[in-house]
């Protein structure tokens, strides 16, 4: 597929994919859905791909999405929107079996706020904003807002948010766990570098389950976790990555984790 509303880059074990309309604050349409899930098709299906990094062009991450768009007018339902583009598309950030890094380079509303949420790492601009503006027009937070927001912020907080879509700073946005870390404007960028060059060199089975097993333990009781960590650990404890990294330790050198 030729991608018009995305870029989208490998290198060195690490894909990344930028949303590309900045002239429209990145906003999602029906097209650059089409592209962010081909891309992701990649990414899933290829073994040299072992992090993924998103972010957006120009001055900001995601407006969510594009209210022009056809595909969501007053006359249009606004669940199949949902059903067909969004809710897919957090299921499959969240499912990845490969970490996913989201580098916010300026606001990320609505959909944009919490398609950032999903991510297993955010590191923020400090110019960023998270707003949660959906009630601005009668609606309810969507891509997972409902879900996650209450998890990472407390109930509160989260309700806080969205009844009155303020904006949300990085620096805040970090203090109250919702992202990883907030850092200087022009140090974004090379921060997200060293962190992708670390998970794609990673113990990428390790990182599966590592996501795979936070995400169950939000619904979980503490023996399912119990089981799952061991059953987690009796699988990795036979990987070739387990294996590597122990005679890494044993012989006082780095690692060569090769992602089996």
């Amino acid at each position: 597929m030729a991608y018009e509303t995305i870029l989208f880059e490998i290198a060195n074990g690490a894909a990344r994919l930028t949303l590309n309309r900045p002239d429209r604050l990145n906003s999602f349409t029906v097209q650059m859905h089409g592209e962010v899930a081909d891309a992701l098709s990649s990414v899933e299906k290829r073994s040299d791909i072992r992090a993924l990094l998103i972010t957006g062009a120009g001055r900001g991450f995601c407006a969510g999405q594009d209210l022009s768009d056809p595909a969501v007018s007053p006359q249009s339902d606004l669940g199949d929107a949902l059903e067909l583009r969004y809710n897919p598309l957090i299921r499959r950030l969240i499912a990845l079996d490969k970490p996913v890094v989201c580098a916010v380079n300026g606001v990320a509303a609505g959909a944009g706020a919490n398609i950032a949420f999903a991510a297993d790492i955010v590191i923020a601009a400090r110019s960023a904003k998270f707003i949660q503006s959906f009630s601005n027009i009668g609606l309810v937070p969507d891509s997972g807002g409902t879900w996650i927001l209450p998890r990472l912020a407390g109930q509160a907080r989260a309700l806080g948010l969205a009844l009155t879509g303020e904006a949300l700073t990085a620096e805040k946005a970090e203090s109250w766990g919702l992202i990883w870390r907030s850092v200087d404007d022009d140090q974004l960028a090379s921060e997200c570098d060293k962190l992708m060059t670390r998970l794609a060199t990673g113990p990428t089975r390790g990182f599966a389950a590592i996501k795979s097993a936070m995400r169950k333990g939000w619904l979980a009781s503490l023996d399912e976790q119990l089981d799952l960590e061991r059953d987690l650990q009796r699988e990795l404890g036979r990987s070739q990555d387990y294996k590597e990294g122990v005679a890494a330790f044993g012989e006082k050198r780095a690692p060569k984790f090769a992602g089996r």
